[in-house]
């Protein structure tokens, strides 16, 4: 089997989908000529001709107006959003139009559009290139919302997006497009669905996207501590797999959140929410949460320091009333 990186993943899911399906189009700043800021649909205006890969003008709002209107037409539009915070100027589009318009119209007109976003921190990028917007989308009814956190995902869940009916927002993780794996294109478990990565005894991590690797990396030091923790992949924020989650942390009894993005109001606070109530009796402690501060995003110099860390999640397993 060949490896890939994540960034190559999804430029064969792309090309594939654009291959299969005349249907499918590609459309947002600098995604023809260049192959996109981090050359995610390099090769494909080339391949495919300037009308199934289209660069836009600078205004997001109108590309993403432009998606809903080759969707309620009978197209497949994915949408490139350059930089995470870039995404904003489209969001009146996709809260009133893209997420409602099934709706609106009784099923009679899905939107298929899928809403590519890089997102977060981690690779030195300033304010506006490196935000992490989930709990915006999945506090919005009518939208899917998912994340890869490996290459096999990469390409199986943006595959599933594009073959959706229903809009995703896809969040595409900045800092892993360069990670490395093994590489055979091939379907994965669907959206809707969690993935547990390391199965464990002591405490579970419940985390997705960039901090996926850093969870599975803070599980290896944790057995110098005497733990043994499961590390859950959530992958799809909307719909939740409460299921999967739920069982992971009924074998443990203790859980972790982990995210880039700050905590308040953010899509950990809903997880514990939701572990709590379905595992009250099963806890040995409160649920924790590790996550960015709230704060705007800091400068490259600190974003260590806001980023969850190995040690930070530690030391919140340690803080998880192992007392008997």
């Amino acid at each position: 089997m060949s490896t890939a990186t994540l960034a190559q993943a999804l430029n064969t899911a792309l090309g594939d989908a654009l291959r299969e399906d005349p249907d499918v189009h590609i459309l947002g700043e600098d995604v023809g000529t260049l192959g996109g800021v981090f050359r995610i649909t390099d090769g494909l205006a080339a391949e495919f001709g300037p009308q199934r890969c289209l660069d836009t003008p600078l205004a997001e709002a109108g590309i993403l107006g432009t998606a809903v209107g080759m969707a309620m037409y009978g197209l497949r539009p994915v949408v490139e959003m350059q930089f995470d915070a870039f995404a904003y100027p489209a969001f009146e589009q996709l809260v009133s139009h893209v997420a409602k318009m099934r709706n609106r119209t009784a099923g009679k007109l899905p939107l298929p559009i899928t809403i590519r976003i890089p997102y977060g921190g981690g690779i030195g990028g300033v304010e506006h290139h490196s935000d992490s917007s989930e709990a915006y989308y999945a506090h919005t009814p009518g939208l899917h919302v998912v994340t890869p956190a490996t290459v096999a995902d990469g390409y199986g869940l943006l595959r599933a997006a594009i073959a959706s009916d229903d809009p995703v927002v896809f969040l595409e993780p900045k800092r892993l497009y360069w990670s490395k794996d093994e590489f055979a294109p091939a379907p994965v478990e669907p959206i809707g669905r969690a993935v547990v990565r390391r199965q464990g005894t002591s405490a579970t991590l419940l985390t997705y996207g960039p901090s996926l690797p850093v969870c599975l990396e803070a599980a290896e030091a944790a057995k110098a501590e005497g733990w043994d923790l499961s590390v859950v992949d959530l992958r799809s924020l909307t719909p939740f797999d409460d299921e999967t989650v739920c069982a992971a942390v009924r074998a443990t009894g203790r859980a972790v959140v982990v995210h880039e993005a700050s905590g308040f109001g953010g899509v950990g606070a809903e997880i514990a929410a939701r572990v709590m109530e379905r595992c009250f009796h099963h806890l040995a402690a409160p649920v924790l949460r590790v996550t960015g501060f709230d704060i705007p995003f800091p400068p490259p110099m600190l974003e260590r320091h806001h980023l969850p860390g190995v040690d930070r999640i530690l030391d919140a397993v340690a803080r998880l009333q192992w007392e008997q």
